[in-house]
């Protein structure tokens, strides 16, 4: 840690074409700057009207990252979240909605004293208090705040949402001063296949805008299909006013993990810190064990295939943390991880007549899976091929994840089939079903959409050992994992399904909350009701999609008597403590009361 007085920023934009990577180039950054011994907090300013990303469709913005407070953020502060391994808040997460939404309950207090409120300063004013405040949160568990603040802003310069917050931060880089506030501007250097060359037009168009509206960026990150050619960064330094050991290339690597080594072996952390006034303070960075983990994500060839059965698979960004998670989990097991999409729609007999190949080729990529994962979702589309996807699992004993809505999924599956219940359904696909496995929450909402779900880290306490659950979690009596949902298992039908043989292994601090549900006399078999990909970090994968994977690759036995091995030692190592701990206290008490003196808590 430094030792400064002032909070240091470093801001990443972007320029030309959006989808450049600002995310994970803003999150590598991060990453070799805690690799060189500064601690580092992250905002993403995302300048669309909504208040969070809560009611947008994975369509429209990718998934909606869930934090602990509750936040329903953009999937960027997953990336944050994952490579720094930290806990953000929902002030991380600035929204043109949030500021202006901020500003008017002012003005309705009649905070502002009868002035005019305008975009400048009021707008930007709040967007500066914001980013400070956010900024001094502290996320990586100590206490104070952090170094270093990297902020993102979304979009590309030029669009006139984001004009308001690149107003404010020019006022903001004025009012830090020189040696406090860093610009990585990242750019397009497109590659013509015609005739093989780097352009730098797009960039240098981009930069002059960015200076137009008072930013001037001190570093460029340039994203090409290649490396940059010598004559190329110096056409870029020439033109764009920026030094020629800045300008970074951000050109295709193997996997994601490479980013931040090709960040630091063109000695990016040394570029940021001399700007920053902290060269000679901060060690080189420290990426031993995330060099490995690169290395072996490239080295892997023994797949695992996860059949991923969802209503979203058009996008892969709209199930971002599942595919990071099973990655986590995929790479752990020493297997290269191959996702088959499976559209939900496709596996209903009303597909086989109306596309007769859409409905084989989705059978056939179900069919040739080691594991099914059915994701989160919202809406009554493809539920039945959610349905028939968890009855295959079941049956055929393939290893099964139900996360949120897939673990209703199994619920109605298994009422129907099992119990006999044909017309078992949720309320919300039939709200007149004679056999309501799922229903709506007590404090869920029809009317109101943003912000009315069961939304955040809530606790699950494991009951018994014999669960997979409960070994996974090494026999854990309570969980924190991240929600997100509005519908609930029916608490009255939990009777019956366990007398069928379901098991509900996990349950919230009323014990009338159903969090987990497993088949007991299944390879793998398991649903919850939380999202636990989203707390899955490289190296430390979520034990339940640990428990997928090992499942598919036939290491589940193995992985479980290790866990319960690993609990054991902890157990015995915990009564030993506990052990000393009394026998110190003891020893304490004794001399207290024979030196007559007063003990004071």
């Amino acid at each position: 840690m430094i030792h400064s007085q002032k909070m240091k920023y470093v801001l990443v934009t972007g320029g030309v074409v959006s989808g450049l990577g600002k995310g994970v180039t803003a999150s590598s950054i991060g990453l070799i700057l805690k690799a060189s011994g500064l601690r580092v907090t992250s905002i993403k300013i995302d300048p669309y009207l909504n208040t969070d990303a809560g009611t947008m469709s994975p369509f429209e913005h990718g998934e909606v990252f869930v934090l602990d407070d509750g936040g329903e953020a953009d999937l960027d502060l997953g990336n944050y979240e994952r490579f720094l391994d930290i806990k953000l808040t929902r002030d991380n997460n600035i929204t043109t909605g949030k500021i202006y939404q901020s500003v008017i309950d002012k003005e309705r207090k009649g905070d502002y004293l009868g002035q005019t409120v305008q975009v400048v300063p009021h707008i930007t004013d709040a967007i500066q208090e914001w980013i400070e405040h956010a900024a001094a949160i502290p996320v990586d568990g100590k206490e104070g705040p952090a170094d270093i603040c990297v902020i993102e802003l979304g979009g590309t310069i030029g669009d006139i949402e984001s004009m308001p917050f690149i107003e404010a931060l020019g006022q903001f880089s004025y009012r830090v001063g020189p040696g406090n506030f860093c610009l990585i501007h990242v750019s397009l250097v497109p590659v013509l296949a015609a005739v093989g060359e780097q352009k730098t037009k797009p960039t240098q168009h981009s930069v002059r805008g960015l200076r137009s509206l008072g930013l001037s960026p001190n570093i460029l990150a340039c994203r090409s299909t290649m490396e940059l050619d010598g004559n190329v960064k110096e056409k870029l330094s020439r033109f764009c006013h920026v030094p020629i050991e800045n300008i970074i290339t951000l050109c295709d690597v193997s996997n994601i993990w490479r980013v931040p080594l090709l960040l630091r072996d063109q000695n990016a952390h040394e570029a940021i810190l001399k700007v920053l006034n902290l060269t000679g303070y901060i060690r080189e960075p420290v990426l031993g064990e995330w060099t490995s983990r690169a290395d072996l994500c490239d080295l892997l060839s023994e797949p695992v295939r996860i059949a991923m059965v969802g209503k979203y698979t058009g996008l892969a960004d709209s199930y971002l943390s599942v595919l990071k998670a099973l990655l986590h989990a995929s790479v752990e097991c020493h297997r290269k991880l191959c996702v088959d999409w499976v559209p939900a729609t496709d596996l209903e007999d009303a597909t086989a007549e109306e596309n007769p190949n859409s409905h084989r080729s989705a059978w056939k990529l179900l069919e040739g899976a080691d594991a099914i994962l059915v994701p989160g979702g919202f809406g009554d589309r493809g539920i039945e091929g959610k349905i028939l996807a968890a009855k295959y699992a079941r049956e055929k004993r393939i290893p099964y994840l139900g996360i949120c809505l897939g673990m209703q999924i199994a619920v109605i599956e298994f009422a129907r089939s099992i119990l006999g219940l044909q017309n078992a359904n949720s309320t919300e696909f039939d709200s007149n079903t004679k056999s309501p496995c799922v229903i709506l929450m007590p404090e869920g909402s029809k009317t109101q959409m943003g912000g009315t779900m069961r939304l955040g880290s809530r606790r699950t306490y494991l009951h018994g050992t014999s669960s997979k659950s409960a070994k996974l979690y090494d026999h854990r009596s309570f969980i924190d994992e991240r929600h997100r949902h509005r519908y609930e298992v029916n608490p009255d039908m939990v009777p019956q399904l366990e007398d069928a043989g379901l098991s509900f292994p996990g349950k919230d601090e009323s014990g009338h909350r159903m969090e987990i549900v497993e088949l007991p006399n299944h390879p793998y078999f398991v649903g919850v009701q939380f999202h636990p990909e989203f707390k899955s970090r490289p190296g430390k994968p979520s034990a339940l999609f640990l428990g997928l994977v090992a499942a598919a690759c036939g290491q589940l036995d193995a992985l479980l008597k290790k866990g319960s091995t690993k609990a054991r030692k902890t157990s015995s190592a915990s009564s030993t403590t506990k052990s000393q701990l009394y026998e110190k206290a003891t020893k304490l008490v004794s001399s207290v009361y024979c030196n007559g003196n007063g003990l004071h808590v």
